[in-house]
């Protein structure tokens, strides 16, 4: 498990692979491209989800990319050092996650028509995932209890903050026209019968005019 976190305005990160002056460098210096495609979450609501459906969408349904590339290899993470050189090596257009607070996003991000994908899930089924999640992986302190692990995420005092925060910022650029945001509990129902509804498929994240 790792020992320590560092406080980055704020915010805290793992020890392991991240670092101060990454995150100052993806905030003030890496240049985002008008065709770069973002998948944005808080972590443990849905980015691996949603990064096979862009990568599907990318390749117009053909599985092959996505059977034969690793997922961090199709999407680099701008948020660690080694997502970071990836990304910067990735020839466009890229398709990259972040679990970055807006914040803490690119500023470059204001000049481009660079798409923002940013998926969200209830807090509760976040905070669930995130305590076994963290468990097991080695970038994490050990989380506790669940009672203490709960104080914990309601105070920001995990890994890339308060959800609350995350979430009210990201959605704070509802309306852009290059901003797309989904619920985990709706990618839940695609697929489901509904009756009532009367499906329309005229656009796609990725500006495809077809899924």
């Amino acid at each position: 498990m790792a020992n320590e976190y560092f406080t980055h305005k704020g915010v805290l990160f793992p020890c392991l692979d991240y670092s101060p002056e990454a995150l100052s460098y993806v905030e003030n210096e890496f240049q985002v491209r008008d065709d770069d495609v973002f998948n944005i979450t808080y972590p443990k609501s849905g980015t691996n989800w949603m990064l096979e459906i862009l990568s599907l969408i990318r390749c117009d349904g053909d599985p092959g990319w996505v059977r034969n590339v690793l997922n961090w290899e199709r999407a680099p993470w701008l948020d660690y050092q080694p997502g970071l050189e990836a990304a910067l090596k990735y020839p466009p257009p890229r398709l990259l996650c972040s679990h970055l607070p807006v914040q803490f996003f690119p500023k470059s991000l204001q000049r481009s028509k660079a798409k923002i994908i940013y998926t969200l899930r209830c807090p509760k089924d976040v905070l669930v995932s995130l305590y076994h999640f963290a468990k097991l992986l080695c970038l994490f302190k050990d989380p506790g209890s669940l009672d203490s692990f709960l104080e914990d995420f309601l105070s920001g005092n995990v890994p890339y903050g308060s959800w609350f925060d995350h979430v009210t910022g990201w959605m704070g650029l509802k309306g852009n026209e290059n901003f797309f945001s989904i619920t985990y509990e709706e990618l839940q129902q695609v697929g489901k019968p509904r009756p009532w509804a009367t499906p329309t498929y005229n656009s796609t994240p990725c500006g495809h005019a077809h899924t």
